[in-house]
């Protein structure tokens, strides 16, 4: 009679223990799982070059510039090409964000800062700068010397269909 009732919780412990291990694995996997898709929720950092392009058309900006030589006002009508639809949407979600940041940008600066093509590509740069932080992608704070302003983030590019200086 004892020794059924040492087999019985020997038997008892095994399955016990066996339980514990299966239920553990079960509990890793499943946050590994977790992990990994929210891994392919964050936002692309650069476009997938077999995909077709996604582009997001903004409406007009319109500031007054800096004084310099009189009162001049930019009119600039651009467009972002984003790294896939996702982004796109999230961007029409964050319009007014984006759209204030651009319009401060925008506002501070002289006429003679944007005069040149490698002004209007500076400030190319910093639009895509602002518009990536208000979708919440941090860029790199070290920049390697000699390196183009391209660092990552769901917005590929800025693209300008119309840029006036008056």
């Amino acid at each position: 009679m004892l020794i059924i009732i040492v087999a019985a919780v020997v038997g008892l412990a095994l399955a016990g223990g066996g339980a514990f291990l299966l239920l553990g694995k079960k509990k890793k996997a499943a946050a590994e799982g977790e992990e990994a898709q929210a891994d392919e929720e964050k936002p692309a950092a650069h476009a997938d070059p077999k995909a077709p392009p996604v582009f997001v058309p903004l409406e007009p900006f319109v500031v007054n510039l800096q004084p310099e030589n009189g009162e001049q006002y930019l009119q600039v009508v651009l467009s972002f090409r984003v790294a896939d639809t996702h982004t796109g949407d999230q961007i029409k979600l964050l319009m007014p964000e984006i759209r204030h940041r651009i319009l401060m940008l925008l506002s501070g600066k002289k006429a003679s800062e944007i005069a040149n093509p490698e002004g209007r590509e500076a400030l190319a740069a910093e639009i895509r700068t602002e518009a990536n932080t208000s979708l919440g992608y941090e860029p790199p704070k070290k920049k390697k010397k000699g390196a183009d302003h391209d660092e990552g983030g769901p917005i590929v590019s800025v693209l300008f269909t119309s840029f006036i200086v008056q």
